[in-house]
């Protein structure tokens, strides 16, 4: 399609709505505004017409503009109060430094359409052009309660800082590369996601949800709002609950119920393995015995471990390590007198076992020397003492409450 026929018809170019929904309503949050053109007798998206970088931005603009106009009409007129997702990119808002958007929305507040319902959509790749004038407008248009959502979060990491500088209130997260990466990377890099979202206070969004895995995915992984033809495809009409494709009410009661199961079912590992240390402490005879204790332990650990040994309430090992070769145990001397104080959450977990005298299993690790997901169950065996036990990954796969 050639852009001057699009400019030249607006009367062929009309909105679609995709619905938004929220986890903690269950219902439709809002909507995300997507163009339409009628020609030969078939409406096409406009996708590739924003895409392109041959089309002027003041041709954006003004398309943008026209399916704007008739959105916010739509919803006043449909007595819909959700929020209106739009996708505007760097170059499109600083045409006109950015008012002719502004103005618009300041018209239609003054119709009852309040600006704290837009969400202006900005892709990540955008803060790596005109970085500062970009930032400028945005955190201007936050003055006047307009919300900003990046989206393609996680696509460059090196815009981490610049999205900490400009907090928005969404980061939308395409559900695709859950299919693209490799699992275990991923999880490391939703890890970042949602730290960076708890730091700045922004909601998760997952987009592009095909199925039900991604939607769990997306559910347990923080997100607080979900798009996708899983969900609802773009339709004409601002659509209600009823059109969505599934019912999600019923989806999360089924997630929560999983969930629930998977934490009781890794609190009963965490209780067996403390009755099985509660029975062995009484063999426990100080350090000066610490390598005998660890081998009478090896015999009741040795379908879940690959790994133990005692360290003080400085971090400072202060047995052998106990490793399990070609499913026999070997004594590893080199590892005496090694401090692990400084690993993440050492001395916290050490602390707590200390203060509630009961043991504490690790979160989902790499462990630095086999390269597996591995976890580790602690138990305190003196006030100064603490055995550490490393699940192997092989036991974690076949159990899947302690996978996540």
């Amino acid at each position: 399609m050639d852009p001057l026929d699009i400019v030249g018809n607006l009367n062929n170019i009309k909105p679609v709505y995709q619905p938004i929904v929220s986890a903690i309503r269950h219902t439709v949050f809002g909507y995300e505004v997507l163009g339409r053109f009628y020609n030969d007798n078939e409406w096409h998206s406009l996708g590739d017409f924003f895409q392109d970088n041959e089309v002027p931005e003041e041709f954006k603009v003004e398309v943008d503009q026209h399916l704007l106009y008739i959105a916010i009409s739509d919803m006043i007129e449909s007595n819909e109060t959700g929020h209106l997702f739009i996708n505007r990119n760097a170059k499109q808002l600083l045409v006109n430094n950015g008012d002719d958007l502004l103005q618009s929305l300041i018209m239609f507040e003054k119709k009852g359409f309040s600006m704290n319902r837009i969400v202006i959509e900005v892709t990540e790749h955008d803060f790596e052009e005109d970085y500062e004038q970009l930032i400028h407008l945005l955190l201007y248009y936050k003055t006047y309660g307009i919300k900003i959502a990046v989206d393609q979060v996680g696509a460059k990491s090196s815009n981490i800082d610049r999205i900490r500088q400009l907090e928005p209130h969404i980061l939308k997260i395409d559900t695709r590369i859950i299919r693209n990466r490799h699992s275990e990377g991923f999880q490391d890099i939703m890890y970042s996601l949602s730290m960076l979202a708890r730091r700045i206070g922004a909601a998760l969004l997952f987009e592009n949800i095909e199925d039900d895995y991604q939607l769990n995915f997306a559910w347990k992984h923080g997100g607080r709002y979900y798009q996708g033809f899983y969900l609802a495809k773009p339709g004409f009409d601002l659509a209600a609950e009823e059109v969505l494709s599934v019912n999600v009410r019923e989806k999360f009661a089924a997630y929560i119920q999983r969930e629930k199961s998977k934490i009781e079912d890794r609190l009963k590992h965490v209780w067996n393995w403390e009755q099985k240390m509660k029975n062995l402490l009484s063999k426990w005879e100080g350090t000066k015995k610490v390598d005998a204790f660890i081998d009478a332990v090896t015999a009741q650990f040795d379908a879940e471990s690959f790994r133990m040994y005692v360290c003080d309430s400085d971090g400072q090992q202060v047995s052998s390590n106990f490793r399990k070769h070609d499913d026999k145990w070997k004594v590893e001397l080199d590892k005496l007198g090694s401090n692990w104080a400084f690993r993440p959450y050492f001395l916290e977990n050490m602390m707590q076992m200390k203060t509630w005298k009961r043991g504490i299993l690790s979160d989902v690790y790499s462990d630095i020397e086999t390269r597996e997901m591995v976890r580790t169950f602690g138990y305190p065996l003196s006030e100064n003492d603490f055995l550490f036990i490393d699940i192997s990954y092989s036991y974690i796969y076949e159990n899947e409450s302690l996978l996540l």
